[in-house]
């Protein structure tokens, strides 16, 4: 009986040579995920936009009610708490 590369016919070292570099390209494959995962979960939009030390705390009350995020009748509430601080 015949194997695809690694029977008869002498393709034996191409079938190694192919599962080493499909083996090489799936290992690749993870470490570039593994690296966007790390990097996509360190820098969301919310702690970079919120949590700016520069970001006063009306400038995120600003930023949330122009995203939509909160009421106007709860911005007004928010403004107005901290006005009085």
């Amino acid at each position: 009986m015949c194997h695809w590369f690694g029977g008869y016919g002498g393709f034996g070292g191409v079938g190694m040579f192919f599962g080493i570099l499909l083996g090489l390209a799936v290992l690749a494959g993870l470490v570039i995920l593994i690296i966007w995962l790390v990097r996509r979960s360190g820098s969301s939009e919310y702690k970079s936009s919120h949590f700016s030390s520069n970001s006063s705390a009306i400038e995120i009350a600003k930023e949330r009610y122009a995203k939509g995020e909160i009421s106007q009748e709860e911005y007004q509430r928010l403004i107005s708490e901290l006005e009085k601080r």
